[in-house]
């Protein structure tokens, strides 16, 4: 390495160094040249390889950390709800309504007020109404998304405006919720949210465009370099983000590297898939490639349509009708994934309920009886509940573990929407990572922003604590009682899953993911090392400066 001394760019040392191949950060330093990682070594060795042009970066006692990556996310939606109504920091009704009218008076020529960001946790059973809607906004119609995306706050206007009303039916897959009257009482749950969402001004290339690079700047400051966008396609009123992602990358704007999920249309069938394989042919530029295919398989469990093996409780704890929502069929879902696996494709799955994991699973496994082995690279997300019978499947067939760490925690939306449905038994079966990391499934981590936060140090600190970050446990249920403690990870392993994991997912591995010779220079810099401090006190570590490629793409 001596003679490459004078090509040498950048190093980093007075820190220590997590390269992603042992449990613990090393003391080391580590070299940089034309965008990869150079050399890995002794504080002294490394710092014999600058030349007078090298820039050295003190890590002032911090750890040096492969950039993150995150699994599952919607940047485009996140980016545009920043730039409209956003109320994901706002604490509840009067502060909603507060943000939504301020909003409305500052943006008179809005034909719709959108955005977005809500909890369901706010309204009595999950559930808002117009009329508080109509209170602030009554001239103009309004859709705001709640922040797990699977439902919509509309006021009267747009209700009118869709022409929904008592006698409108609930689609197949989705739910209009209703007054006593039968009167749409002004939330739309999953598929019935395209009932308004259909006559909403559809998203401008150029807003969306603008939400992409808005996102970026804000995942960069938290040390993520990359990513999966979940979905890639027109969606309930959002326009089609792959053009989007396209021009970011041809105009070199994209930093990131981006695999694109594109969506599987439920009501549509085998027929799609050669528009799959237009789109993927299409679909790379630069940094960006739509190389896997989104299938949601079923809803949430907060409105009851995750898709369970057994049907949900009522408020008294007996059994219900209703076992949630399949939305797509699950002959077709394996015939499906099957031929998508014969092209090439990533299937990168939405399975919640236990069900829902199964029929995925069962998937996976008649594509591999079909195909032999392949190196497609197919992952569950989110596994809010799974059956135990169906943990040790994920090793044995291959298909990888999508987690999202900061929802298994007692909150709100947990302990009083989700739990007292699903029983003791079941809701303890939920978010089982240590049970899966236990059997040998690969686990990769996402966030699914905006639905929760995309900082990975938060997800960090869930996974290891199942608590919440910051210290605060007055948002924690059962008093600050850890989530089924016994499913934690440890901090290197919820590391992995955020780098070298994800890296893996989005087949890109050979070059990001770890700190090793030869990969790409894709880098954070934590203010602290979060390995020598409390397990408690992960969530307070803070990103100070990103780097993709050997570039500096952000710097507190």
């Amino acid at each position: 390495m001596s003679s490459s001394a004078g090509r040498v760019d950048t190093v980093f040392s007075g820190g220590r160094v997590f390269t992603g191949d042992a449990a613990e950060p090393v003391d080391a330093a580590v070299a940089v040249a034309g965008g990869r990682i150079a050399a890995v070594g002794g504080a002294r060795e490394i710092r014999g390889l600058a030349g007078p042009g090298t820039r050295v970066v003190d890590l002032a006692g911090g750890l040096l950390v492969p950039g993150f990556q995150d699994s599952h996310m919607h940047p485009v939606e996140a980016g545009v709800q920043l730039l409209r109504c956003d109320l994901s920091e706002a604490p509840g009704l009067a502060a909603y309504q507060e943000a939504i009218g301020s909003y409305a008076r500052s943006n008179p020529e809005a034909a719709w007020i959108l955005g977005g960001g809500w909890s369901m946790e706010a309204f009595p059973g999950g559930v808002p109404s117009r009329h508080a809607l109509d209170a602030v906004v009554p001239d103009r119609p309004v859709m705001l998304r709640n922040r797990d995306g699977h439902g919509a706050w509309v006021n009267t206007r747009a209700l009118e405006a869709a022409g929904l009303g008592r006698g409108t039916p609930d689609p197949a897959d989705g739910r209009i919720e209703r007054e006593p009257g039968g009167h749409p009482s002004g939330m739309l749950q999953e598929g019935a949210v395209d009932l308004v969402a259909r006559h909403v001004p559809t998203t401008g290339d150029d807003e969306a465009y603008q939400g992409l690079l808005r996102a970026q700047e804000h995942l960069h400051a938290l040390g993520i370099t990359g990513w999966q966008d979940a979905i890639i396609g027109a969606f309930a009123g959002n326009c089609d983000n792959l053009p989007v992602y396209l021009r970011a990358a041809r105009e070199e704007a994209l930093t990131a590297r981006v695999v694109g999920a594109l969506w599987w249309d439920r009501e549509r069938g085998l027929e799609q898939i050669p528009d799959l394989e237009e789109r993927r042919l299409h679909g790379r530029a630069g940094r960006f490639a739509a190389t896997s295919v989104k299938i949601m398989q079923d809803g949430i469990a907060e409105n009851f349509t995750a898709a369970m093996l057994s049907p949900y409780l009522d408020r008294c704890g007996c059994a219900t009708a209703n076992s949630g929502l399949s939305f797509v069929d699950p002959g077709l879902l394996a015939k499906a994934v099957a031929e998508l696996d014969r092209l090439g494709f990533q299937i990168h799955f939405h399975a919640l309920g236990d069900r829902a994991v199964r029929e995925a699973l069962d998937a996976v496994q008649a594509a591999g009886e079909a195909n032999g082995p392949r190196d497609n690279r197919h992952h569950l997300a989110h596994l809010q509940v799974v059956h135990p019978d169906d943990v040790p499947r994920f090793a044995r067939l291959g298909a990888t573990a999508n987690i999202q760490p900061l929802w298994a925690v007692h909150e709100a939306q947990m302990d009083e929407l989700t739990i007292p449905f699903l029983g003791p038994e079941r809701a303890a079966q939920q978010y089982p990572f240590g049970d899966l990391r236990r059997a040998g499934a690969r686990l990769v981590a996402g966030s699914d922003w905006p639905v929760s936060s995309p900082n990975p140090l938060w997800g960090m600190h869930v996974a290891v604590n199942r608590l919440p970050p910051g210290g605060d446990l007055a948002v924690a249920g059962a008093a600050g009682k850890p989530f089924y403690p016994e499913q934690a990870l440890t901090l290197a392993e919820v590391l992995r899953a955020y780098t070298l994991g994800t890296a893996w997912v989005n087949h890109m591995d050979d070059v990001t993911g770890s700190i090793e010779a030869g990969k790409y220079a894709d880098l954070a810099v934590l203010d602290r090392d979060p390995f020598a401090g409390a397990p408690e006190e992960i969530g307070d570590t803070a990103v100070v400066r990103t780097f993709v490629q050997g570039e500096e793409v952000f710097t507190a």
